[in-house]
């Protein structure tokens, strides 16, 4: 007959650490949020400025990429930093 398999105990296990600490969650998010907000303001004033023939598709996709990601993460940490754990 095989033999019962021990418990688990709880105190042996490592604690998990995130990989990037929660002290520095309010500065992230600020940054982040900050260069967000600078692309999408870059990015209304290429659309507003730019004319039918001056547009570039490439130009516009990178600057709304980069917008979305920075705002995204920036996002995120800020709901990091007042507890809601995503």
């Amino acid at each position: 007959m095989a033999s019962a398999t021990p418990y688990l105990v709880l105190e042996s296990l490592a604690k998990y650490s995130s990989p990037i600490s929660p002290v520095i969650y309010p500065h992230l998010s600020l940054v982040l949020l900050m260069v967000g907000l600078i692309f999408t303001g870059w990015f209304f004033v290429y659309e507003v400025a730019a004319t039918k023939y001056t547009r570039q598709l490439y130009k516009e996709l990178g600057i709304a990429i980069l917008a979305s990601l920075f705002l995204g993460f920036g996002f995120l940490f800020l709901l990091l930093l007042v507890g809601i754990w995503v």
